[in-house]
């Protein structure tokens, strides 16, 4: 019997009901794409340690900040990864995309968890860590596009926001399984043994993952979607160019619905605990603490999200997203104060209004594509939204703060929020859209 897992559609029905068959696909997908996020975030709850590691002891300010350069740098890469390997994945399928990049993310991770300390072999141990972190980044950068049409292209026609949402609940997923790594690490373990093998361990652990990810993409079908392209001889040789030439209107709009979200998912989902902390004086593991309660209700919550947007559309979820941090991000940055339940209220505020982004981020921008360029058309106006605006969010809002203009920050936030949400009431409404 094969053990393949097709994520071909079952003959007509309810377009309402995931078959067998997709469910399947769906799970085989979510949990890859969790498995590779692991590798991904390891880096960051490890910074302080691989600073000490990978650079001389006694620069140890400037090791943390060739360490947080180097992480940088692997951000940097994620638009490359997402025109070349966005690129492979409309040309030679979803399966082979997601296979390479869940390869490429593990095997670095490997890489990284057994490289020797700069004690041991000196400026090689750097610059081993930057490769590692730079194919890392690579392919982050493909996995977006590739995982989103494949959840979405796996799905019934009336479930496709249902099957996005789980490319963000993988996500998150992924966070909170390597935070979990690093809280046992740092919980159970010396300082000593932490520095000299505990933190090597989390990293094989996820690498480990990451070949249980890579074995259930490899045991997937590639979506019927792709295979009709092939078999249609609808491929394109070079589908960036395609993109920018034939569908230069999505390519924009995917960008265009992508800047209030990212802005606003860096700031509360990742980075509000430390601005808490350095605006208000609420202590780091106190806001943290929030922030995992806040991060566990909204995996929770995504999933109906999806179900929402596939009953009353993705431009009315999407617009109560945008509009609520047109209205409300003054009044949550202004309550913000040094008690838990100050920041409770207002993470978990701004965590319900991104539902209506994150749940619907992948369907949204799958169904703006055609299947031979899709996976490029997601990744790539995506990936440089996500530098431009996601990636420098953690650095301007700290600029904010510490030149005395933190109670601006909601101009930053609400001026994002209008320009996305003039592309969500402008664009057309694409829930009922058929999709090949």
């Amino acid at each position: 019997m094969s053990t393949e897992l097709s994520t071909s559609q079952d003959p007509p029905g309810d377009s309402h009901r995931l078959s067998p068959r997709q469910r399947k696909a769906i799970i085989a997908g979510t949990i890859g794409n969790t498995v590779e996020w692991v590798d991904w975030a390891l880096y960051s709850i490890f910074a302080a340690v691989i600073a000490d590691v990978f650079f001389p002891k006694s620069e140890g300010a400037v090791g943390l900040l060739a360490t947080l350069a180097v992480f940088a740098v692997g951000f940097v890469m994620r638009p490359v990864g997402a025109a070349v390997l966005g690129a492979y994945a409309d040309r030679v399928g979803r399966k082979k995309g997601l296979t390479l990049t869940i390869g490429l993310m593990a095997g670095s991770g490997f890489v990284i968890a057994f490289t020797p300390s700069y004690e041991a072999i000196g400026v090689l141990a750097p610059l081993v860590l930057l490769l590692a972190r730079l194919v890392q980044g690579f392919s982050a950068g493909g996995e977006f596009g590739s995982s989103s049409a494949f959840l979405v292209e796996s799905a019934a026609r009336g479930r496709r926001a249902f099957a996005g949402s789980w490319q963000q609940v993988s996500v998150a997923g992924g966070v909170l399984i390597a935070s979990l790594l690093g809280t046992l690490s740092t919980s159970l373990l010396s300082e000593d043994a932490l520095h000299s093998w505990g933190w090597r361990a989390a990293f094989v652990v996820g690498g480990l993952l990451g070949l249980v990810g890579l074995w259930l993409r490899v045991s997937v079908e590639d979506t019927e979607s792709f295979q009709q392209t092939q078999s249609a001889g609808r491929a394109r040789s070079n589908p960036v160019k395609a993109m920018f030439v034939e569908h230069p209107v999505a390519a924009l709009r995917v960008a265009g619905i992508t800047i209030a979200g990212t802005l606003t998912y860096y700031i509360w989902v990742n980075y509000l605990p430390t601005y808490a902390n350095l605006t208000t004086g609420i202590p780091l593991e106190t806001a943290l603490l929030s922030q995992t309660f806040c991060l566990v209700i909204f995996v929770i919550l995504l999933p109906f999200v999806g179900l929402l947007s596939d009953k009353v559309g993705r431009k009315p979820t999407m617009a109560g997203f945008a509009l609520g941090f047109v209205v409300l991000a003054w009044p949550m940055l202004h309550l913000l104060n040094d008690s838990f339940l100050s920041l409770f209220l207002v993470q978990l505020t701004g965590m319900l209004l991104i539902l209506g982004y994150s749940a619907n981020c992948a369907v949204i921008m799958a169904e703006q594509f055609p299947p031979e360029v899709r996976a490029t058309g997601i990744a790539l106006p995506y990936a440089l939204a996500v530098a431009l605006f996601g990636g420098t969010a953690p650095y301007f809002t700290t600029w904010l703060s510490d030149s005395g203009h933190a109670d601006l920050l909601w101009l930053y936030v609400s001026g994002a929020a209008l320009a996305s949400l003039l592309v969500y009431l402008t664009m057309p409404e694409t829930k009922d859209k058929e999709f090949s």
